[in-house]
Order: C-alpha cells, then structure tokens, then sequence
C-alpha cells in the first residue's frame, strides 16, 4: 500500500486555481520533467481553467529541460496515441468526469501508460522538497505545435474497422458530447463512416451547460428522449476527456458499461480466434461466460484502468476493460478509448444486421447492485481487515478489497482510493439477490466500523 499525498488512481484532481493552481501545476510538470527529460506532448479537455493550468505545466516542463509539443484540446486517448507513437512522454490535463469546477493532471509514460506508482512518488518528493531540476537560460527549448493528431487519431480509427459494412447499414446515431473533449472527434468519425450522426452537447464548452460530465442514467435522459423521438438506431455518450463510452438502445435504455464490455469482447474473441481478456475484479462474471465460450482466458487486476493497461502490455493481451465504460485496445492506445470502442460497437451493429437490443440480448444476464457507506480514511485498513477475517469462512479474493463468494453470486467491499467511503458491487442472477448481497457488504462495514 502505497502512501501517496497527491496521485489518484490516475493523476492529480484537484478544485482548478485553488487547490491546482499555476503554481502547484507548474512545480508538479517541472518534477515529471526532471524524470523524463526528453520530447513531451501536452493536451487537455474543453474545461475553462485547462489553458490556464496547461500553461503552467509547459512552463514547468520548459525549465527542466524538455522540449514541449502542444496538441491543443483533445480527447484523453488521442494524447496517448501521439506519446506512444511520436514522444518521451505526456501530460494530459484533464479531470475526466468530475464537475467542472475541477481540473487534473495526468502524466503518461513513452508507451501513453499512466505512469507507474514509483515515479509518481519520485514527483511528490521533488514537490514537496521544492527540488525539481532546473536548467539554465542556454538549455531552455522551445515549444511547437502539433495540429494534425486529432485528425490522424480518427483515420487510425476508421482504418481499423469495416467501413463498407458500416456504411451500407446506414445508421442513425444521436451523440451526446456533454461540450467534451469528444466534441473534436465522435461525430466527425461516425460521419467518416457513413453514419446519419444527430448531435447534442456537441459544443466545447467549459462550463458545461448540457449535463453533467458524467455519463449515468440521471444525466442522460435528454440523449434517451431523443433517441426514441428521432428513431435513432442508437445513442452515444462520453465523459470529459473522450475516454469512455456508455450507449442507448434503439428502445432508449440505457446500456451499462459491462454490457459494451462483453459484447465487444464477444467479437473481439470472435475475430481473432480467442485470446488474453484483462479486467478487474469488479467487473461482470458474463466477461468470463464470454471468454470460455469463444477461447479466451481472463486476468482480473485491482481497480483501475491503468492497471489494466500496464497487464495488457506486459502480458501481450488482446482486449482489457472496465464495467464503466473504459474499454482498452492495447494494439491501438494503452488506455481507454471512446472513439475505437463507438466505432467497434457501429461495426458489429452493421455486420451482425441486428439492433443493439438484440446484441446485448443475446449476451450472459447478470442483475448488478452498487452501493456506498461513508468511513474515515484513517479506519479503512482496520475495517478491512476485520471484514476479511469475518468471511474467512467463504471464498474470498483479496486482490483489491475483499471479494465474497456465495451460491447467490459475489459482492465485492472495497475502500474508495479518492473519497472518504466503502464501496459495495454485488451480482447475481437476480435483482433481488444482488441487493441482498450489496445490503450485506453495507452492513459488515458498518459492523466493523463499531467495534
């Protein structure tokens, strides 16, 4: 258990110019830089404070020596694709799905993998020691830009699946951006490929006047009305910075992320014969179903989408993910990526000539229940341990929290990594198993949260 100060579970999320202003931005960029020193690409979503922190963080990278490449405003996996394939590092800056009051950095390696757990330690240190390397006036670079990668990102896309069959479909698709970095990228792809694309909340715009950033059910339901009034074949929506996908059915249900997960696994495993699925430990038992139907084997990791990525690479792994919507193909960009998994999800709409209901029909049915319990940080190790002890008696995993076991199904109790809470996942056949198993991951914290 590592005791970080600053880093998340990817990155810094702080309230913009008040916690992260330019001066804590620019000290944390100058930390990462002393580490990397070398070409380093920075790009950020459409929020109002990005200019003002993605400054300081150049301004940092400049004065310990890198040479700084701006790519402008765009989605968190486009900056990924650029560092693997052209530079030394990145930063993106972003705070993905949380308000727009937030802001975030997110430092990436030479592969666009969030960096690992012992260089963001390094960082904290030369932060809190105020000793980041800097160099003198002779050795500072300069700064270009890089306009083209938005673009070449989309035709890297498009080149990967079957444009003929998707443009002989000729769907109808509502895209909900939420003013999003994917304002810059999903309706142009889905046009490219022969879609009839409707968009909504498809302005950048910082102050997010359409919905919440975060793609649920509550702030979604202007895309459902309009994709049952318009006869859409299917809605599209994403957070902040582009890097998840969450879809509507033709019918206006909402489709949880586990749901695109499997199906896309489904025909990734299809088309490639089998291979090496990697999820984590809170993800669906249908992931698994799939996986011993059509030849592939499944590694579950802690939560995290980084921790995903960083299995695939080492492990050469065909397709990872996560039940949010996070989908990662590791043969394209190490992290998860919207407009590859929207375009996948069109393709196998237009090849297999059936409606999405149908598709997600057709896959393994589990009932999911979520829920949360507030706990000090300081208890949650403690509470942790007790409720391991307390379960000895079932099959447990303890790879990340405590995953239990049962006839019913599982319920997975793991502490928050940002937030001062428990959270409780629990799957089953059915719903009413689910909510009994999450009610009871609720009530053994609060059990051992007494004691």
């Amino acid at each position: 258990m590592t005791n970080k100060r600053l880093f998340g579970t990817f990155g810094v999320r702080r309230l913009a110019n008040k916690v992260l202003t330019p001066e804590f931005a620019s000290k944390l960029a100058a930390a990462y830089g002393t580490l990397v020193k070398g070409s380093v690409a920075v790009g950020g979503d459409t929020r109002t404070s990005t200019p003002l922190i993605k400054h300081a963080v150049i301004s940092g990278l400049l004065s310990s020596g890198c040479k700084v490449i701006d790519l402008g405003i765009l989605p968190t996996p486009a900056v990924q694709y650029a560092v693997r394939n052209y530079y030394d590092g990145g930063v993106i800056i972003t705070a993905s799905h949380n308000p727009p009051h937030d802001n975030g950095i997110k430092f990436v390696d030479a592969d666009g993998i969030g960096i690992p757990d012992e260089m963001e330690e390094k960082i904290e240190d030369m932060f809190f020691a105020e000793n980041p390397g800097r160099v003198s006036w002779d050795q500072i670079a300069e700064v270009e830009t890089n306009s083209n990668i938005i673009d070449e990102y989309i035709e890297k896309v498009i080149s990967r699946v079957d444009v003929e069959a998707i443009r002989d479909a000729g769907l109808k698709v509502v895209v909900d951006c939420g003013s999003g970095a994917a304002c810059f990228t999903t309706p142009y792809l889905l046009r490219g490929l022969g879609c009839q694309v409707i968009t909504m909340n498809c302005q950048p715009d910082g102050f997010v006047p359409g919905r919440d950033p975060e793609p649920t059910e509550d702030n979604l339901q202007d895309l459902i009305n309009a994709v049952k009034n318009l006869g859409a074949d299917l809605g599209i929506a994403h957070d902040g910075d582009a890097d998840r996908t969450i879809c509507i059915d033709e019918y206006g249900n909402f489709v949880f992320g586990d749901k695109t997960f499997a199906l896309v696994e489904k025909f990734m495993l299809i088309e490639n014969g089998g291979g090496l699925i990697v999820t984590t430990v809170a993800t669906s038992s249908a992931i698994y179903d799939i996986a011993e139907e059509y030849s592939g084997e499944v590694i579950a990791t802690r939560v995290g989408d980084l921790l995903v990525a960083r299995e695939l690479k080492e492990k050469n792994g065909l397709f990872g993910g996560e039940e949010n919507g996070g989908l990662i193909f590791p043969e394209f960009v190490y992290g998860r990526d919207a407009a590859l998994t929207t375009a996948k999800i069109v393709e196998i709409i237009a090849k297999e000539k059936k409606s999405l209901s149908t598709l997600i029909g057709e896959l393994p049915s589990y009932r999911s229940e979520k829920r949360k319990v507030e706990c000090p940080d300081d208890l949650k190790e403690e509470v942790m341990e007790r409720i391991a002890q307390a379960t000895c008696e079932f099959e447990v995993d303890t790879k990340d929290g405590v995953k239990i076991f049962t006839d019913e199904g599982w319920v997975i109790i793991r502490p928050s990594g940002t937030e001062p809470i428990f959270r409780c996942f629990a799957e089953a056949k059915k719903e009413e198993d689910a909510k009994k198993m999450a009610e009871w991951g609720i009530s053994l914290v609060l059990e051992h949260l007494k004691d």
